[in-house]
């Protein structure tokens, strides 16, 4: 895909505007490209969703085996309005002891990146470029950013 995408921009580029033929080429391309990008898509969802399924039942059986038990002492006290989350059923006052959910979500926030980046699930630079801006940005936002792609 990516492959295509990089092929189908240098096509555009190099064409010119009296060549009717080859902006015909490069639509049927373009369509053909947008076609498999939705496959793609939909593939990933597919996996995404039975993803969240089995992190979801992991949570809560895990959750029910680690309730009310201090699975870790954190280095610092965390700040205010995360206490609740990282003390979460537990006793006691000291706010160094962690509980299960605040490791997890923890864990997931830090390798759950690198994890879709190690096994393909994350979307490539040159398929971002073509997909256009975000759901919250507008193209004129979208530009002023194109330095974090």
């Amino acid at each position: 895909m990516e492959r295509k995408s990089k092929k189908l921009e240098r096509k555009k580029e190099n064409i010119s505007d009296a060549d009717r033929m080859n902006k015909r080429k490069i639509e049927r391309e373009e369509d053909r490209l947008k076609a498999t990008n939705r496959e793609l898509s939909l593939i990933k969802m597919k996996s995404m969703l039975a993803i969240g399924f089995a992190f979801t039942a992991l949570l809560s059986t895990l959750n029910s085996i680690f309730e009310g038990r201090v699975v870790a002492k954190l280095p610092f006290t965390p700040l205010y309005f995360l206490q609740g989350l990282s003390h979460r059923n537990l006793s006691g006052n000291d706010f160094t002891d962690c509980s299960f959910i605040f490791l997890y979500i923890l864990c997931t926030m830090t390798v759950r990146q690198n994890l879709q980046k190690i096994f393909g699930f994350a979307p490539s630079r040159a398929m971002n470029r073509q997909q256009g801006p975000g759901m919250f940005l507008s193209a004129s936002a979208a530009s002023q950013f194109k330095y974090l792609r």
